[in-house]
């Protein structure tokens, strides 16, 4: 085989895989949305055990879904809160805390090899070469570097307050566009320019206003 055509065949590949990934993500906001919809039944005498079981398959996905970037999974757990009030408002948090920092993790775990060989194999060029010139550098370095490689007058900014950034991005409406919760959480992992600590910190203080507000105003807070 050529290296023309090798190159061709690992674009190819690279490709199928971005294929898998939005076909995996599709698939992950149907089954938010359709989970969300059934959780609606009546707690009565006689179906305890059937509640409390789905009470834990929810939590289990709500958590799962939630780590994924661009699938609200936050819808479960606010079905969750309208279908059983207050009472549910605290486990509904932890998982909240739990799912973020599970894709935190992920990114984390994930080598800049690796997303450099990504981005050499779909010729995004610009991207390797940033990609390689901070992966040797400490998180310092790198904010210093990513400071003085932009002309955007913003990106320092963030950079210098990325705790609160990250905060308000959990926050603000339409996140969904840089992707969720999950992505927000998954490349500030990815990024090595946040501390475990330091994350775990801002993302428990930044979601739990709703949590709070359920548990003093009911669950008629929501629907304002």
């Amino acid at each position: 085989m050529s290296s023309s055509q090798l190159a061709t065949s690992v674009r190819w590949r690279a490709i199928a895989k971005i294929v898998c990934l939005i076909a995996l993500l599709v698939a992950a906001n149907f089954l938010a949305h359709g989970f969300a919809d059934t959780l609606n039944f009546q707690i009565r005498p006689g179906n305890e055990d059937a509640v409390h079981r789905t009470i834990t398959v929810s939590a289990i996905l709500y958590s799962v879904l939630l780590a994924l970037p661009f699938v609200p999974g936050v819808e479960v757990g606010l079905a969750l809160i309208a279908m059983l009030g207050p009472a549910i408002a605290l486990l509904v948090y932890v998982c909240t805390v739990a799912g973020l920092s599970l894709s935190f993790i992920a990114g984390r775990l994930i080598p800049l090899s690796a997303l450099i060989q990504f981005a050499e194999d779909i010729k995004l060029d610009r991207t390797s070469k940033l990609l390689k010139d901070i992966e040797p550098l400490g998180k310092q370095e790198k904010l210093t570097f990513l400071a003085n490689k932009t002309p955007n007058r913003l990106l320092p900014f963030l950079l210098r307050y990325r705790y609160l950034a990250l905060a308000v991005s959990l926050n603000v409406p339409g996140n969904f566009l840089i992707g969720g919760g999950g992505g927000i959480a998954l490349f500030a992992g990815i990024s090595r320019l946040y501390s475990v600590p330091g994350f775990l910190v801002t993302i428990a203080i930044s979601v739990a206003p709703v949590p709070i507000a359920v548990l003093v105003f009911g669950t008629e807070f929501l629907s304002r």
